[in-house]
């Protein structure tokens, strides 16, 4: 579980252009910017948020229900 929560902040960060990638003929250099990957982890994370949330909300089951108003 660990391992796909990793890979997926990982992914959001590839996404959002948080690593640079440098080199010249002597070294390479990958670089990571902090900023940029907590931002687009956070927002990465909150549209994936919205669209679980949105899959399974209540208002689903509250279309879907029948309502029966019953006077004695």
């Amino acid at each position: 579980m660990i391992k796909y929560l990793l890979g997926a902040i990982l992914a959001l960060a590839l996404i959002g252009g948080a690593f640079q990638f440098k080199s010249n003929d002597q070294s390479w250099q990958l670089i990571i910017l902090k900023k940029e990957a907590l931002n687009s982890v956070t927002n990465g994370g909150i549209r994936i948020y919205k669209l679980v949330a949105g899959m399974i909300s209540d208002q689903e089951l509250a279309d879907t229900a029948g309502i029966i108003l019953e006077d004695n």
